[in-house]
């Protein structure tokens, strides 16, 4: 009996918008039988998971074909070429096209992984939209030219290419054809977009000229960005043009300035909180969120205290915690490290922050009517990201506005405003 191929994603919401290339590859070629995983490199961790999960799908389909794609494949194809269980190892390059990685399976070779550095494909788009999702990811740049210390990523990915303006419009507004009703840029380094064509550009001229070029769309949102991406015209749009969502999350990392420059990032603590000042005060309605390490190489408990400052230094709402795990081939793994309980330690700290932050996120919103967008039946997120549950069932996609009766430290919750 033939089963429909299947993609298993990890990592990403880049991994998210390829993995839906290849699923719409598999439906328009019948690709039968076939198991293809889309990895994540950013830590061991989760290099480990896909392993495991591999080694668990061949035991529940014997027959299969598990070919092993995206940027773990791409960084270490050993590992996973000597994996009884796998069929092929496909890399970043090739995995954009479904034919591209099933024409391999006929080689001799298990390997089939191109130098992702001289990489310079043009980057094709989708085709229709996704499968049960009221938002869509939309790829607007892919690869990274910078070197963080602790990132294995651009390794995996390769130097920043852009999508062309044109080919961004067309893509959202098929998205929006197909009925999503929020679309979310995103890339690998989206403030770098621009910065690789023939006429140097920015994110800010993009944005604008998406809003122009897209007039049904109501609902941009920014995926992931660093602090010193924000160029002068993307300012002003975020400020000025309601379609931009209120919801900014920072690619943020530490609050001290010597971890900072030892992970070689591009922005000083006073950068970030800076911005979230400039930012707050043009448009007042605007949450922040934030990725931040702890125990990063070298980290003293007064660089510690400056992170766990600075949370409160930039008004930040909602807080995604790493403790630091050494990453095999980065620079950072190579530097004097934190004990791993110091590093578990200070992210339950932080963790614990955010919590109670949240939780009086949460709260201010009780007794507001608010809008909600619905991403099932009866759960969404407010347009500054706070989770809601509603009493009644929505279709996915409609916004509506509710009034929040009460709320714990997960949820609010509401109905729709009279």
């Amino acid at each position: 009996m033939t089963k429909k191929a299947e993609i298993i994603t990890f990592g990403c919401r880049l991994n998210i918008y390829e993995s839906e290339i290849l699923k719409q590859g598999i439906k328009e070629h019948k690709v039968i039988d076939t198991a293809i995983f889309n990895s994540c490199a950013v830590t061991s961790e989760s290099v480990r998971q896909v392993k495991q999960s591999i080694r668990k799908r061949r035991r529940e389909f014997p027959d299969e074909k598990i070919i092993v794609t995206g940027c773990a494949a791409q960084i270490e194809p050993e590992t996973f070429s000597k994996m009884q269980e796998v069929d092929l190892v496909s890399g970043n390059i090739e995995k954009r096209d479904i034919l591209n990685i099933l024409s391999k399976e006929k080689s001799s070779k298990k390997i089939e992984v191109q130098n992702i550095m001289e990489n310079r494909q043009n980057l094709n788009g989708l085709t229709d939209g996704y499968d049960n999702r009221s938002r869509a990811f939309i790829e607007i740049q892919n690869g990274c030219d910078h070197r963080c210390t602790f990132c294995i990523i651009p390794f995996g990915r390769g130097n920043s290419i852009s999508k062309s303006v044109k080919n961004i419009i067309n893509e959202i507004n098929l998205m929006i054809e197909k009925g999503h009703k929020e679309i979310v840029l995103t890339g690998v380094d989206i403030a770098s977009w621009g910065h690789d064509l023939d006429k140097k550009s920015n994110l800010g001229f993009l944005v604008k000229k998406i809003l122009r070029g897209s007039p049904d769309l109501t609902r941009l949102k920014l995926s992931s960005m660093d602090v010193i991406g924000f160029d002068d015209e993307l300012l002003e749009i975020i400020a000025t043009d309601e379609r931009i969502l209120p919801h900014i999350h920072l690619s943020l990392q530490a609050g001290d300035n010597m971890i900072l420059k030892r992970m070689k990032r591009r922005h000083s603590r006073d950068d970030a909180i800076n911005l979230c000042k400039k930012i707050r005060k043009r448009r007042p309605e605007v949450a922040f969120g934030a990725d931040i390490i702890t125990g990063f190489p070298t980290e003293t408990e007064e660089m510690f205290l400056n992170t766990l400052n600075i949370v409160d230094e930039c008004g930040l709402d909602w807080l995604h915690v790493f403790p630091y795990s050494p990453r095999p081939g980065t620079p950072a793994a190579k530097m004097p490290q934190n004990d791993k309980k110091v590093s578990k330690q200070r992210a339950k700290i932080l963790r614990e922050k955010g919590e109670k932050i949240k939780k009086n996120h949460l709260e201010g919103l009780v007794g507001k009517k608010i809008e909600v967008f619905i991403e099932k039946n009866n759960t969404g997120h407010t347009n500054q990201f706070a989770p809601v549950k509603l009493e009644e069932n929505y279709e996915p996609g409609t916004s509506i506005l509710a009034h929040i009766s009460q709320s714990d430290s997960n949820f609010v919750y509401g109905k729709m405003a009279n």
